[in-house]
C-alpha cells in the first residue's frame, strides 16, 4: 500500500508538471508543432535515465522513491497517448512532414536522453 501511495503522489506531481510545461511552451512558441508534449517526453526520458542510473549504480534511492520518481512522476509527466493523438491530428490535417519529424525526434532523441541520463547519473560520483 505504501508503494501505491508513493506512485500516486509522483503521478499527481508529474501530471501537473506536464500540464505546466505544455502551457508554458505553447504560450511562448505557438504553432502547429506539439512542442510541449515533445519537451515533456524528452525531459522525462532524461529524468528516468538519471533515476535508474543513480538507483542501479549507487543504490541511493529506496524502492519507494524509485516508484515515486520513475513510475509515478515520469509515467505521468510523459505521455504516449497525447503523443499518438497529436500525431493523428497532424496526419488528419495533412501535416505529414511535421508528423514524421515529430515522431522521429521523439523516439530517437528520447532514447538518447535516457542514455545520457544514465551516463550523467553514473558519472556524478566517479
Amino acid at each position: 500500500m505504501k508503494t501505491i501511495l508513493f506512485i500516486g503522489v509522483g503521478g499527481f506531481l508529474g501530471s501537473i508538471s506536464r500540464y505546466a510545461v505544455h502551457k508554458l511552451l505553447t504560450g511562448i512558441f505557438p504553432g502547429i508543432f506539439p512542442l510541449g508534449t515533445l519537451a515533456a517526453n524528452l525531459l522525462g526520458c532524461l529524468l528516468i535515465g538519471i533515476i535508474y542510473g543513480m538507483a542501479t549504480s549507487y543504490n541511493i534511492l529506496s524502492h519507494e522513491m524509485r516508484m515515486l520518481l520513475a513510475v509515478g512522476f515520469c509515467g505521468s509527466f510523459t505521455t504516449f497517448s497525447t503523443f499518438a493523438n497529436e500525431n493523428l491530428a497532424l496526419l488528419q490535417s495533412n501535416q505529414i512532414f511535421v508528423m514524421i519529424i515529430y515522431t522521429a525526434v521523439s523516439i530517437i532523441i528520447g532514447i538518447l536522453m535516457v542514455f545520457l541520463g544514465i551516463k550523467f547519473s553514473t558519472s556524478l560520483f566517479s
